[in-house]
């Protein structure tokens, strides 16, 4: 439970935007978000910590639509609803992991996607 509120607490952040990088730059294995030309030290770990702090917070609204997804898919009162194996097929999860995320969804379905925290 902690950690879910610690998550929410990182949610309420405003990150950096991620910037998308050109299709040349982004060929290039050793660019990344330009941060290899940050000279300054300082610079460099103010931008990358704004990035994680984005790509986190993106992954964690990503788990969140996964598990809305499943729960819709899963739900009883479709006609064509897919069993927890046909879900985990699909997402390429196990079972039970997909099990546990289907009733995350239900549950963010049930309060509009608020966690019980907000």
């Amino acid at each position: 439970m902690a950690e879910s509120a610690e998550r929410s607490g990182q949610r309420r952040l405003r990150p950096a935007p991620l910037i998308f990088e050109p299709a040349e730059a982004s060929a290039d294995p050793e660019h990344f978000f330009d941060l290899e030309s940050l000279e300054d030290p300082r610079e460099l770990l103010s931008r990358a910590t704004e990035l994680t702090l984005a790509f986190r917070a993106a992954t964690d609204r990503a788990i969140e639509f996964q598990a809305i997804a499943a729960a819709q898919l899963a739900d009883p009162r479709r006609f064509d609803r897919l069993t927890v194996a046909d879900v985990a097929e699909r997402a390429q999860w196990t079972e039970d992991y997909a099990r546990k995320m289907i009733e995350f969804g239900r549950g963010l379905i049930r309060t509009d996607g608020r966690s019980a925290e907000d």
